[in-house]
């Protein structure tokens, strides 16, 4: 995407008024002064993107603290540096230096005895147990500090502590009920202090509104999801701020993806990778470039594909982030199986399903379970019975989450099998299957495939 392409804001213009006196009261040690103006400049970066400019301002403005007296205000002012300075690294994907600031607030918090702020250190800490894919306390955590904002009604940490409760469900598979948490961060009123203290790069509106248009898609209401991804693109225009603008290209290709629109899915999903490249994002990446290899491999564009989805992989080995490994890994080996690569598609498969086991991911399991029946049942000559376990343990974890597309492709994996192995009653069964669900949800994408195999068994 162009840097003047439409609503995103103009690059950077050189240094402003709050940076020069920011610089000024440094060199001078007035660090009062300095103090002001060095949190004023990073948060002005923010407020643009500049996360690495930020980081710098805020570390400043840290470094200027132990020269002011140690009385309360000191203190607080110190929380909410380190807060800011978790704000700045998040986008960055610079976890490790994250999470060292994050549990120096905390410690001041403690010391201190301040139940607010022990509320806002406690909404990061429950995005830190997302980011390490550790939901269970992730959602623990978020509950915690939900009850919390609703008893003070704190409608923007309410509304955050939504979110990542939200997200938790989400990645546990637990659609229905990330829908539900979703919704309540999308209507609610936007919070103020959002950078410096509750580490928003996104508006939550938008962002929530992408994730809800995901979580339709994954439960074949495709409709219902455009709606929202059409609202969080309203939103975004009104913002003219680049990282809700990824977000929302993310949840409306994600949509498209889902029931197979590619002529929508990719430009889509190009546009939230692009905004990743310009404006580095690299915190962001994985996801979006998982998204738009899937696409590609889906479009048979496996010389485009094999190459994101590996240097993306590798990225987020080194990271050690296991769901963002989980998420490479499955299109990746999908590509790979249609390239005709069985073994390299089978570990790929095999990881994806070690990992999404470890961090309890059950949307993540069934799709790697179906993509093992389907690599089983590419063999030659084909393995039956491994096949058919794979997709019948997939499909009980579609059905109990309510996966309506994947339900669809797993009886079409079962039925093109059950067609290899001339089991033509069995076949009929379950490609009729996956031809109506395909028909319900207008996902005319794999009908073709489904009608040619069905016209063979028709045959027999």
């Amino acid at each position: 995407m162009a840097s003047g392409a439409k609503g995103l804001p103009a690059g950077r213009q050189g240094p402003d008024q709050v940076e020069r006196l920011a610089h000024h009261a440094l060199r001078g040690e007035v660090w009062a002064k300095a103090l002001v103006y060095l949190r004023q400049a990073g948060e002005k970066a923010m407020a643009r993107s500049a996360y690495r400019e930020a980081v710098g301002y805020f570390e400043q403005a840290c470094s200027a603290l132990p020269h002011l007296p140690a009385q309360r205000d000191t203190r607080e002012q110190a929380i909410d540096l380190q807060l800011a300075l978790c704000s700045a690294l998040r986008p960055l994907g610079d976890f490790g230096r994250m999470s060292a600031s994050l549990h120096e607030a905390e410690s001041l918090a403690i010391a201190l005895d301040d139940p607010q702020r022990l509320g806002w250190v406690s909404l990061w800490l429950s995005r830190e147990f997302y980011l390490m894919c550790m939901y269970s306390q992730a959602i623990a955590t978020a509950q915690r500090v939900l009850a919390l904002a609703t008893s003070n009604e704190d409608d923007a940490v309410r509304a955050r502590a939504n979110m990542y409760l939200g997200l938790a469900c989400l990645n546990q598979g637990d659609y229905r009920q990330a829908i539900a948490c979703l919704r309540q961060t999308a209507t609610s009123p936007d919070g103020t202090r959002r950078y410096e203290l509750l580490g928003d790069v996104f508006l939550p509106a938008v962002f929530s509104r992408a994730i809800l248009a995901w979580c339709h898609a994954e439960l074949g209401m495709f409709a219902e999801g455009s709606v929202l991804g059409e609202e969080g693109l309203q939103m975004a225009e009104t913002l003219t701020h680049r990282e809700s603008f990824m977000w929302t290209y993310y949840g409306r290709g994600m949509v498209s993806l889902c029931q197979g629109d590619l002529r929508r899915a990719i430009p889509q999903l190009e546009r939230a990778v692009s905004i990743c490249h310009e404006f580095d994002l690299p915190a962001y990446f994985a996801r979006m470039a998982a998204a738009l290899g899937a696409a590609y491999t889906l479009d048979r564009r496996i010389t485009d594909a094999v190459p994101l989805l590996t240097r993306t992989l590798e990225q987020c080995r080194a990271q050690g982030r296991a769901y963002s490994e989980t998420l490479c890994s499955l299109p990746l080996g999908e590509a790979h199986m249609l390239a005709g690569h069985l073994e390299e598609a089978y570990t790929c498969a095999e990881r994806a399903l070690v990992l999404a086991r470890e961090y309890q991911g059950r949307s993540h399991q069934a799709y790697a379970l179906r993509l093992l029946g389907d690599i089983a049942a590419r063999r030659d000559p084909p393995q039956g019975e491994p096949a058919v376990a794979c997709y019948h343990q997939a499909l009980a974890l579609a059905d109990a989450l309510g996966m309506r597309p994947l339900q669809a492709h797993c009886r079409r994996g079962l039925g093109t099998l059950y067609a290899r192995l001339g089991q033509w009653a069995r076949a009929r069964t379950e490609l009729g299957a996956a031809r109506d669900l395909y028909q319900a949800m207008d996902m005319t994408f794999w009908l073709p495939q489904v009608e040619a195999v069905l016209a063979r068994t028709e045959e027999r």
